[in-house]
């Protein structure tokens, strides 16, 4: 097990750059490898200093700032990221806008935003284990694992802001394809229906539609009909978990290679077929402005070839139905 180490007393000035987050989320980015329960005892014993006071997790630091950093030595349990793993070094080439400010991914099926979970690593972890001299990478939203498409990367805070402040005011504009079961009701513009989360006994996470969950709305649109499936774009207002997902199932047409939210039936005959089996749904686009004063863009992810070879298929004017 390697060592992490910082052996001298450090002292920071807060950059405008950095300032409006909290004092531990500034200490975890200073002090890499650190665990944050160290980081907390710090805090609590007094340990770390900002303008030569003592300050609680929560505090926000400042522009101009002085943060005393004690010196730290610890065990490093926190798995490394193998940077030669081709998945990891894909990433690199999965970029499909990059600026200043920011990076869009394609993210690949298969692999977690972040690590947890069981994941020792994911997307964010990886890409900071790629540029390791990158002095920052946030993630601005997040994709569920099973999830393609593009996904957005903050290289500053005041980027990563920003951006979350499009989120909020539902400015910025995310659209996925998703092949869905049946035929998609023409009249069917919106689905309106809030969700909640919960565990089954096996401790899966899933989500309802429960008139005690949070306000959802997920917009849709007919791009093109199928003898037992639709594919649809569809267009979450709001960001709740498996969102679309949920809303698809909740109309009657839930999303094809689905095992929690889909029909099984139909998932089944997808490995019959040599198909790909995973969740047809891929974040295709993403509008946005990255700061106040430039205009908005777009950044397309094309489609992953295993899902374009499921479209071809049905094109041939074969069925996934019974």
């Amino acid at each position: 097990m390697s060592e992490v180490s910082y052996p001298k007393v450090q002292f920071v000035e807060v950059q405008a750059e950095e300032a409006g987050q909290r004092i531990d989320n500034f200490l975890l980015k200073k002090l890499k490898g650190v665990p944050k329960s160290r980081i907390y005892k710090m805090l609590r014993k007094g340990e770390v200093r900002v303008n030569k006071g003592r300050v609680k997790a929560e505090y926000k630091i400042e522009a101009a700032d002085m943060v005393r950093i004690p010196p730290v030595r610890v065990a490093e349990s926190k798995t490394q990221v193998p940077t030669a793993l081709n998945k990891v070094q894909a990433l690199e080439k999965a970029i499909i806008y990059e600026d200043s400010r920011i990076i869009v991914l394609n993210k690949p099926h298969g692999m977690a935003v972040h690590g947890g979970s069981g994941m020792s690593y994911g997307v964010i972890e990886a890409m900071r284990a790629l540029r390791p001299k990158a002095p920052y990478l946030e993630l601005v939203h997040r994709l569920d694992r099973d999830t393609s498409g593009c996904l957005l990367i903050a290289k500053k805070r005041s980027a990563l802001r920003f951006l979350h402040q499009q989120l909020q005011k539902k400015t910025m504009t995310k659209r996925y394809w998703a092949l869905v079961n049946g035929q998609w009701p023409k009249k069917l513009k919106q689905v309106d229906a809030p969700l909640a989360k919960n565990q089954v006994k096996s401790g899966e996470r899933l989500v309802r539609v429960t008139e005690e969950g949070k306000a959802s709305l997920t917009s849709f649109r007919i791009i093109e009909t199928f003898q037992s499936t639709t594919l649809v774009s569809a267009e979450p207002i709001t960001g709740r978990t498996h969102q679309i997902r949920v809303h698809a199932q909740y109309a009657g047409c839930g999303l094809v290679g689905d095992p929690k939210y889909g029909e099984d039936a139909i998932n089944q005959k997808l490995k019959t077929k040599g198909l790909s089996e995973r969740l047809f749904l891929h974040a295709y686009s993403l509008k946005f402005r990255v700061s106040p004063e430039s205009k908005p863009i777009t950044v397309e992810a094309p489609l992953p070839q295993p899902l374009e070879n499921t479209l071809d298929y049905l094109r041939a004017g074969n069925s996934l139905g019974d």
